[in-house]
């Protein structure tokens, strides 16, 4: 059976259910659920076949979004000023972790990946749902990823709770990963 259409509002309800829906982000397809619910996380790795190790991206709609999951006050100011110059925007950034932040979101690392994301219908789900939410590549682990929505794995949309329909940002690679500490880039 395939994955139903989603409206923004009807994917924000699904993830304050605890689901994993699918949608578009700057380059490719997301698949993303409540960083807060330890079960969605679980099995939005599951259906991806990821392992817990290697952490999430959390994408927001805000700064304010990430204040609970990054310790701004870890990184130098002109560090810090850098990482937030850089957004909303394709930036993905591995920033020092609140000690709040569970193993099931930074895996083994002591930094959170983030993104404060400037896709429209990303930034839309961001803002309906009213959290930061983690978006990881909607493909199953060692795959490519999807950049069109016919290149989704079937699989993945059937064991997901619906999609929102529309384009990724147009890039041609998934966003870089840096290293906010440094600027070193961790996934060009």
């Amino acid at each position: 059976m395939p994955a139903p259409a989603l409206s923004i509002a009807d994917a924000a309800a699904a993830l304050a259910r605890g689901g994993v829906v699918v949608y578009p982000t700057e380059a490719v397809w997301g698949i993303g659920c409540d960083p807060r619910d330890e079960d969605a996380v679980h099995r939005l790795l599951a259906i991806k076949r990821r392992p817990v190790d290697k952490g999430v991206i959390l994408i927001a709609a805000s700064i304010a979004q990430l204040d609970a999951w990054v310790d701004w006050d870890a990184l130098p100011a002109p560090r810090r000023e850098a990482v937030l110059a850089s957004w909303p925007g394709p930036h993905t950034w591995a920033v020092p972790a609140t000690a709040a932040v569970p193993s099931w979101i930074s895996g083994a690392h002591r930094s959170v990946a983030v993104r404060v994301t400037a896709h429209p219908q990303a930034r839309a789900l961001c803002e309906a749902f009213g959290h930061a939410l983690v978006s990881t590549s909607a493909n199953l682990a060692g795959q490519p990823p999807a950049f069109r929505r016919a290149e989704l794995d079937r699989a993945l949309l059937a064991l997901s709770d619906g999609v929102c329909d529309g384009e990724t940002g147009g890039l041609t690679a998934p966003t870089p990963i840096r290293e906010a500490l440094s600027g070193e880039v961790l996934r060009g």
